[in-house]
Formats: C-alpha cells, sequence, structure tokens
C-alpha cells in the first residue's frame, strides 16, 4: 500500500468527462488516499459521492444540457471555449489550492490548467483520457489537415498566438499541439479495440485500462418486460438528443415488430407527443439506467460516444451506430470495423435501413462470437483497480525520485 497522499483531479461539467474517471477516483478514496476533484458546481455532488473533496470553480463553457448549437459548427468553435474558459478558470484554481498542493495530479483531457497547475507545483501530472488518444503519425494524418484552413484565417492564428502566451506565462515553452495531445503519462478510459491504429501508440506514455465501471444501483434499475423476446436501447447520449425525426423513424422500424420491446431515451430536448401515437412496445424516457437496460438488451441503437462504445462492448450487445459529432464518427468506424455494428449516419437511418441493419446483426452468429471475444479482452485490460495500482505507481516513483 502506497502511503496517503493528496491525488488532485480537474475535469470539466461534462458527463462524458466526469463519469469515466469517477470509479477510479472512488478506488483511490478506499485505498486511503485524500482525493480533492475540481470541478464546476453542477457536478458537485456526483463527485462528493465519491468520497473525493470538490473543489469548486465557475467555468464559462456551455453547460451539459445545452444544445449543439451552443458549441457552433467550426473547428475554432469547438477549440476557443476551452482556452478561454482554462485562461479564466487558472486563477480560480491556484486561489483554491493555495497552501494545499497535492502530491500528483490527474486531469481530463480537456483540462489544459491541470497541466499548468502540475508545472507550476512540482507535481507529476497523469491524463485520463475518455476517448481515443493520439498515434505516431497522428498529426500528420489527423491534426495538420484539419488545421490547414483555419490556420490561414487571422482567428486560428490569434487563437494559437493567445494560447502560446498563456503558457509562456506559466513557464511553459512547449507548443500548444503536444501540450494538448502529447501527454507525459496517460491512463485510456476506453478499450484498446476502440483505439485506431492502437498498435501505433506509445504504450510507454499511454497505458490501455479500459472501462473503470462501477455499482450502479444508484442510477436505479430497469426490468426486461415479460414476453418481450426483443430489446433494444435507442439512446443519442446526453448532448446529440434533440432528434424527433430521427426517433420516429426508430418507432416506425421496430414498434410492430412482433415480440420486440424499444426502449426510448429522447432526452431534455424532446417531448413523447412529437413522436406520434405510440404502440405500447414502446417506452419513451427523458433518461434511463443505461448500463442496466444494455445487460438486458439485445440491441443498441447509440450515437457511439466513448462511454455508450465501450458499454456496448462490456455488454456484449450488437449496436447500430448513429454518430452525430466530434468522435463519434471514428468510434462508429471502430465498432464496424470489429465487425459488432452497422453505421448509419442520420441521414442515412430510416425505418427501413435501421431495421434491415438489426435483423442482420441479430441473425449473425459471428457478430455473437466477436463480441463474446471483445468482451473478454477488455476484462483483461484492468479496468479500475489497474488505474489506482498505476497511478500508486507513479506516486511512489516520484517520492524516490
Amino acid at each position: 500500500m502506497t502511503s496517503r497522499s493528496h491525488i488532485a483531479m480537474f475535469s470539466v461539467a461534462a458527463h462524458g468527462h466526469v463519469n469515466p474517471s469517477l470509479e477510479v477516483i472512488r478506488e483511490l478514496v478506499a485505498r486511503g488516499h485524500r482525493v480533492t476533484y475540481a470541478i464546476p458546481p453542477l457536478f458537485a455532488e456526483k463527485v462528493a459521492e465519491t468520497g473525493a473533496e470538490p473543489k469548486l470553480w465557475n467555468s464559462t463553457l456551455p453547460g451539459p444540457d445545452a444544445p449543439p448549437e451552443a458549441w457552433g459548427t467550426t473547428l475554432l468553435d469547438n477549440v476557443e471555449p476551452f482556452l478561454a474558459d482554462a485562461i479564466q478558470a487558472l486563477p480560480q484554481l491556484i486561489e483554491a489550492y493555495e497552501g494545499d498542493e497535492p502530491d500528483l495530479v490527474l486531469h481530463d483531457i480537456t483540462s489544459y490548467p491541470a497541466r499548468v497547475l502540475a508545472h507550476r507545483w512540482g507535481v507529476p501530472a497523469i491524463s485520463l483520457s475518455p476517448n481515443l488518444v493520439a498515434w505516431e503519425g497522428y498529426e500528420q494524418e489527423v491534426g495538420e489537415p484539419a488545421w490547414e484552413e483555419p490556420l490561414k484565417t487571422e482567428r486560428g492564428q490569434a487563437y494559437y498566438a493567445r494560447f502560446h502566451a498563456w503558457l509562456e506565462e506559466n513557464g511553459i515553452t512547449r507548443h500548444p499541439d503536444p501540450f494538448v495531445g502529447r501527454p507525459d503519462r496517460s491512463l485510456v478510459l476506453i478499450p484498446k479495440a476502440l483505439q485506431p491504429n492502437a498498435d501505433r501508440v506509445d504504450e510507454r506514455a499511454h497505458t490501455f485500462v479500459g472501462a473503470c465501471q462501477g455499482d450502479r444501483t444508484a442510477e436505479g434499475g430497469w426490468e426486461r418486460p415479460a414476453g418481450a423476446e426483443r430489446v433494444v436501447l435507442v439512446s443519442l447520449g446526453s448532448a446529440y438528443t434533440k432528434q424527433p425525426a430521427f426517433y420516429r423513424e426508430c418507432v416506425k422500424a421496430f414498434g410492430d415488430l412482433p415480440g420486440w420491446h424499444v426502449v426510448l431515451q429522447v432526452g431534455q430536448h424532446v417531448d413523447a407527443a412529437e413522436l406520434g401515437e405510440l404502440p405500447d412496445s414502446v417506452e419513451v424516457r427523458s433518461w434511463v439506467p443505461q448500463l442496466a437496460v444494455l445487460r438486458q438488451a439485445d440491441l443498441f441503437v447509440t450515437h457511439a460516444g466513448a462511454g455508450g462504445s465501450q458499454e456496448g462492448l462490456a455488454t456484449a450487445t450488437p449496436m447500430i451506430a448513429v454518430p452525430q459529432a466530434v468522435d463519434q464518427f471514428g468510434n462508429a468506424d471502430m465498432l464496424r470495423s470489429l465487425g459488432v455494428a452497422r453505421r448509419l449516419d442520420t441521414e442515412e437511418a430510416t425505418a427501413e435501413a435501421l431495421r434491415t441493419a438489426a435483423l442482420a446483426l441479430l441473425d449473425d452468429p459471428e457478430v455473437a462470437r466477436r463480441l463474446t471475444a471483445i468482451r473478454e479482452e477488455m476484462a483483461a485490460e484492468g479496468g479500475t483497480r489497474r488505474a489506482a495500482d498505476l497511478i500508486e505507481a507513479e506516486l511512489a516513483a516520484a517520492r524516490t525520485a
């Protein structure tokens, strides 16, 4: 057992960034460490339930229930808010940790201030990545093409100038790109099966520990209806849920199939009345305990977010991936390449296409075989306990350095 240490975790107020870290935090607290978690107030209660101490700061980012349009439509629309938020958050976090500096920093990939603070304090920093990480050649294959046009604009140049200046003010001479995308040490909280070009990831820096899922009973349960021969869960996650036309296609696809039961999670922005008359076999919820449903489901229609994708794999549930934004398109392609999913873009996801994909997946024994093999591989990655072991190993190494 590593002696009691103060570990500080930093994240932003987004379900897809907070939730993957929570079981690791809970495990570190259970091992006797003091863990503080810097987070905006909206997630304070969720963090406190792990036994960690919330360190509150105010964010300027759109909240987790903000509509997708709040994030704009371009690359610069997506990245500028994180830099602006980091710059205004840093003084708050310096004050919050004055006289209470940690022995080690854990941080989500979006938490730029955490890396600055670790540099200021001279303590190790470990990235907890809730999604894919950069591989050798990533910059040339993905980063440079994406930035080619934005860097020709005054706005794009101003973004990098502001980022450079902020880092230099804090004694960091690295270029913003490796500062953001090339952590010295990273624990990857997705299965290696979901990582593109996994054979080109530097595993001296990145360790795949896979899904860190704990006891979800506090989220509530779900019972499979008596007589349901097939259960399909439809969910586009928490952010990209304002898709009533898509939900209507799902009802048409599955609602009249004999013996099928449809669980339709529609989020906060869609009213069930918008979906028209629904058969008894369709239940509409604004939110469901996803893992509890997936453990009993036969099919998962998902936006292919990192969390949902790995929950589908962990429960060996065939998937229809309907990506909506950011990394979901890549995740959808990875699931398809693994032979456990079909990808349908939103405009292609008609009732006929959804039904055809579903029946093909469920009638193919090779899909079930591959899902079982991947679930076994994921279990071997170690999950929560391995993540905590590796964090304690970094603490021990720092003490002897």
